[in-house]
């Protein structure tokens, strides 16, 4: 038998084993069973029927020329998985290496997922998601095994300060933006609250009118007010409607998220901004005010404000009176308010002037003490002649006010500050604040009014100076200053001269200059003008005469012969030692003043 013969296929199919196929039969078999199968694309979802379940994998048909096969661990989200149930999956592959189809629920899953996210932006259907975790700025939603974004601000109509309370609760969200470059998915939860409040907003708005009671949650809270939900519409409570009394800020009474009752006040003709009130759901308190409330009653309460004109008592929230600074203290000085109160101090006070109409008090403090100009030992403390100390208050250009004692004040002329000294402005001699002790030289009870001396503390010198500084007397003297009219001199005993121009010349033609010390002749002497007028051209012009050489002469002569005193001498030494006793005593006291 020769192996080269070729075998005929056709022979043995037809004649070989079983029944036999001729060429033409089996493409009429094969053409019938491909016209049974599904042409499938690869990277689709496609339905399946499960035929088979083991312990690795899920036998899956989908009406291809073979089964394919899904990993078990795919389907741990369905309680159980059996055959005859139909699934959705993703084909991968028609054939790998082995021959198999590759299959996916996995992947199926996502597809779909991205399916519905789509068809959800574009028909605004409402999706049903998990919320998974925060995040910065907002919460991590799961919708259809998808990852997606919820913004903070989207989450409420009201800002949200607790993001934690939403997670792992199930939430309402609408699809607001796809990014398909980086498969991020932005969700809100905000727009389906806002259509649920447009309805009621428009309900609102419509029904709106003054005096109408709300409620309302705060919103919002800022150092003028809060801002009230009304419900999809807001509303601006100011702080001066939220109580009756004073407050610095709403959150002394308020805090953010309560509910409160509220009535409206005004609003605009688009009623976009809403006024409301909060203390007018309660009576004002001054109408529930004591009858027996009247000007003279004593009264109590806190200081709430002090300004540069007086402080205000609150008797009680919503009833405060002004305590202005002149009725703080019986003193004529106004000074600042805070110098008597503060603010929170607890405080009596008389009621002076009271309006309940206009719901306006004035009360006083010092009416709580006697006014010290109204005593019974007024005239007899103060008798003319007494001495007291007293502090500066204020300075002015004719002299300075000094109080004894609170209420009691008195002017010191700027005439009877020195007997010696020409004082021009009070300043020169004293400041505010100093200590001065006067005598009283006038006291007028009825038109509160006293008269003081400093200088009246001493005896008037210039009844001895005009012993001291006779005409023709010849002193010492200092020049202090110069003008064009002449020069102001410093005499013995703290006393000022003066002296023309003219007679500042010098012996030589010179003039005397300040800061020089020379001897000057008195040529006029004033005690009720305190004026001293001296010269030095005196000195020289005198002594030129003939007459007062031949004294020089004489003198120089009774020198030499030992004589101590001439007759043509005696009258300069009278004008110039007087009585020393009285002399010296003076200077004492003077000095003594000066410290």
């Amino acid at each position: 038998m020769s192996n080269k013969a070729e075998f005929n296929w056709e022979d043995f199919e037809t004649k070989g084993f079983g029944e036999g196929y001729s060429k033409a039969q089996r493409e009429q078999m094969a053409a019938m069973y491909e016209n049974t199968l599904n042409e499938i694309t690869e990277k689709e979802v496609i339905k399946g029927t499960v035929v088979g379940v083991n312990d690795k994998d899920v036998i899956i048909n989908i009406g291809f020329k073979s089964d394919g096969l899904v990993p078990l661990s795919e389907f741990r989200d369905l309680e159980s998985i059996k055959v005859g149930d139909t699934v959705e999956v993703f084909i991968e592959e028609q054939e790998n290496y082995l021959g198999q189809l590759i299959l996916s629920r996995k992947k199926a899953k996502i597809v779909r997922a991205w399916k519905d996210i789509e068809d959800a932006l574009e028909f605004d259907n409402v999706i049903e998601g998990l919320v998974k975790r925060r995040t910065k700025g907002g919460l991590i939603v799961d919708i259809y095994g998808v990852e997606a974004f919820l913004p903070g601000s989207q989450i409420d109509v009201k800002p949200i300060r607790d993001f934690d309370i939403y997670v792992g609760k199930k939430m309402e969200v609408k699809v607001v933006k796809i990014n398909h470059a980086n498969d991020n998915v932005v969700v809100s939860h905000k727009v389906l609250i806002e259509k649920d409040l447009e309805k009621q907003k428009a309900e609102i708005l419509n029904n709106l009118e003054k005096g109408q009671v709300l409620e309302g949650v705060i919103k919002n809270m800022t150092n003028f007010g809060v801002f009230i939900d009304l419900g999809g519409v807001d509303g601006l409570l100011h702080i001066t409607d939220i109580s009756w009394g004073r407050i610095n800020h709403p959150e002394e009474v308020l805090q953010l998220d309560q509910k409160v009752q509220i009535v409206v006040l005004d609003f605009d003709d688009d009623k976009k901004r809403i006024s409301l009130g909060m203390k007018q759901l309660t009576a004002h308190p001054w109408d529930s005010l004591a009858a027996s409330l009247e000007v003279g009653s004593r009264v109590k309460g806190k200081i709430v404000n002090v300004a540069d004109y007086g402080a205000f008592l609150e008797l009680a929230a919503g009833v405060e009176g002004l305590i202005h600074v002149s009725e703080m203290s019986w003193s004529q000085h106004l000074r600042n308010p805070a110098d008597f109160v503060k603010v929170s101090d607890e405080v009596e006070a008389v009621v002076l002037t009271l309006d309940k109409d206009d719901r306006k008090m004035s009360l006083g403090i010092k009416q709580l003490t006697e006014d010290p100009w109204t005593k019974a030992d007024m005239n007899t403390k103060y008798a003319v002649g007494s001495k007291h100390k007293g502090v500066v208050r204020n300075l002015t250009n004719f002299g300075l006010f000094l109080e004894l004692e609170e209420g009691i004040d008195g002017l010191v002329h700027v005439s009877d500050l020195s007997w010696t000294k020409k004082i021009k402005h009070p300043s020169e001699f004293v400041k505010v604040g100093d200590e001065l002790e006067v005598a009283v030289l006038e006291l007028d009870v009825d038109n509160r009014r006293l008269a003081l001396g400093h200088k009246q503390l001493e005896e008037n010198p210039w009844d001895t100076f005009e012993s001291v500084f006779p005409v023709g007397s010849v002193h010492k003297c200092t020049v202090n200053s110069k003008n064009d009219k002449g020069a102001v001199l410093e005499l013995p005993y703290g006393l000022e001269g003066f002296a023309t121009i003219k007679n500042l010349e010098k012996e030589g033609g010179s003039q005397v200059e300040v800061g020089e010390s020379l001897e000057f002749k008195v040529s006029e002497f004033s005690k009720d003008d305190k004026r001293i007028v001296l010269s030095h051209t005196a000195m020289f012009k005198e002594e030129a005469k003939p007459a007062k050489k031949a004294v020089t002469k004489k003198k120089e002569d009774s020198s030499d012969s030992g004589s101590t005193s001439s007759s043509s001498s005696a009258p300069a030494e009278k004008s110039t030692l007087g009585d020393l006793d009285a002399l010296a005593e003076l200077k004492e006291k003077m000095e003594g003043g000066k410290k």
